[in-house]
């Protein structure tokens, strides 16, 4: 004789500390439960507005530099190290969890422009208008003393070439880096003159980026309006696409290395295909003024600009639209933003010598969270997912505090977009067909393309 006995295991009714609520088992059966989407609706509705609440993106502001910083680098071997050079000459090594100066790297008779740190975090590659490119032992991460004193290093060497340099980048899993300015040289650590040069003309070379996928290949932008793509292995550069203004800073998607994203001076940001740059992918835009730097999350799912306009963006991949935007009252101008290497921080670096700590989501609970609040930060967002094509869920989302000057600069676009517009509908309706052609958007700030 068998016999149907209703059991269940202790784990799913012992609860984790005596403080914690006491579970209940509901059943799911949608007969049982009419008002289901009702009630998800509701929770998205709080949900959404719980994250407006409690949206507090800054963490802390790191100070120690006496003029502008210009430049950042990450350490890819450390999660809370970062360098960061000013127009002074100064090269400072800071840790993040701490939220002060480490070491410090004097030298430089002028502007840093460029820092790069090579993919094993040993060695720190800086140039400058002075003309020097300068080669350093990183220190070795050990515990801070909040008490101790802030080193100094001095470079392992320094090499003196022909022109000042306006940007460095390091080659992935490699020993050789590029710097950027009268031309792009190509040097090696051990070699005190550069290995290689590709010059495209007589302008300055703005930025400089190597593929995290392909080593050997390397992305440019100038002051000629033009964005160029080179191969190590050959000769000459391979393409060339010149735009209407020019680019600042150029960044790769990291989990899609044939994609790149550049920050323009016109204000918008725009994702290119490097097999075919006659079109972006898409334009990303709400800055009111030239965006100056472009970093990639390490999930490459989204990217942070610095602008002109005083202010720090977060944008995805592959929206129009910005999904944050992060400023302060004594904030200037952001010159350099970099991503956290676990990208849960934002670090942005601006005109008022200072350094800031901001929160990726803002927001994100900090701290020890239990196994049963992340499952409920998880369903929030699952929710808030589902319903966030509703009209009131997504006014609440989009909805952005500004600061007054970009608020009436943003309106101020809005108007002349719209005024364009409206001229460009008249003059095709009183044209004969055909012969005025509307260019799209993603081809409009694309003057020609040379191979």
């Amino acid at each position: 004789m068998k016999l149907k006995v209703i059991s269940r295991s202790a784990d799913e009714f012992t609860r984790e500390r005596s403080q914690d609520l006491q579970r209940v088992f509901h059943n799911y059966d949608p007969k049982l439960r009419p008002q289901e989407k009702a009630v998800e609706y509701t929770r998205a509705l709080n949900a959404v507005k719980l994250d407006k609440i409690f949206a507090r993106p800054f963490v802390a502001a790191m100070d120690g530099h006496i003029d502008a910083i210009s430049c950042m680098a990450k350490n890819p071997s450390q999660l809370k190290e970062i360098f960061s050079g000013s127009m002074d000459g100064d090269i400072r090594l800071w840790d993040i969890a701490a939220r002060r100066t480490i070491c410090q790297f004097p030298g430089h008779r002028g502007a840093v422009r460029g820092l790069t740190v090579s993919t094993d975090g040993r060695i720190l590659v800086s140039c400058g208008t002075d003309s020097t490119v300068r080669l350093w032992n990183v220190p070795v991460s050990s515990f801070v003393d909040p008490y101790s004193s802030i080193k100094q290093t001095e470079p392992t060497s320094v090499y003196v070439w022909k022109n000042a340099f306006c940007a460095a980048d390091h080659q992935w899993d490699g020993e050789h880096f590029a710097t950027g300015g009268a031309q792009v040289d190509i040097w090696n650590h051990n070699r005190s003159q550069p290995v290689n040069s590709f010059v495209w003309g007589s302008d300055t070379v703005i930025s400089v980026r190597f593929n995290p996928g392909e080593p050997n290949l390397l992305a440019s932008s100038a002051s000629d309006r033009s964005i160029n793509l080179y191969d190590l292995r050959m000769d000459s550069p391979v393409r060339k696409m010149i735009m209407q203004t020019k680019t600042n800073s150029i960044a790769w998607n990291p989990m899609e290395p044939i994609n790149f994203t550049v920050a323009n001076e016109d204000g918008y940001c725009y994702s290119y295909d490097s097999r075919k740059l006659g079109e972006a992918k898409c334009v990303h835009q709400d800055h009111v003024s030239a965006v100056l730097d472009i970093d990639y999350s390490p999930t490459g799912r989204e990217f942070v600009t610095g602008s002109y306009d005083r202010s720090v963006r977060i944008f995805p991949y592959n929206g129009g639209h910005m999904r944050e935007i992060y400023h302060t009252k004594r904030m200037q101008r952001v010159f350099c933003v970099k991503f956290s290497g676990d990208g849960s921080y934002v670090i942005s670096g601006s005109d008022d010598t200072n350094l800031r700590l901001w929160k990726a989501n803002a927001s994100e609970q900090l701290g020890v969270i239990l196994p049963r609040e992340k499952k409920k930060h998880q369903y929030h967002e699952a929710i808030k997912k589902r319903y966030k094509h509703l009209p009131e869920i997504n006014r609440i989302a989009r909805h952005k505090h500004l600061p007054r000057s970009i608020f009436k600069a943003a309106k101020l676009m809005h108007i002349m977009a719209d005024s364009r517009k409206r001229k460009q509908e008249r003059k095709k309706a009183h044209s004969a067909p055909g012969s005025v052609t509307t260019t799209p958007l993603r081809k409009r700030r694309i003057l020609k393309e040379v191979e």
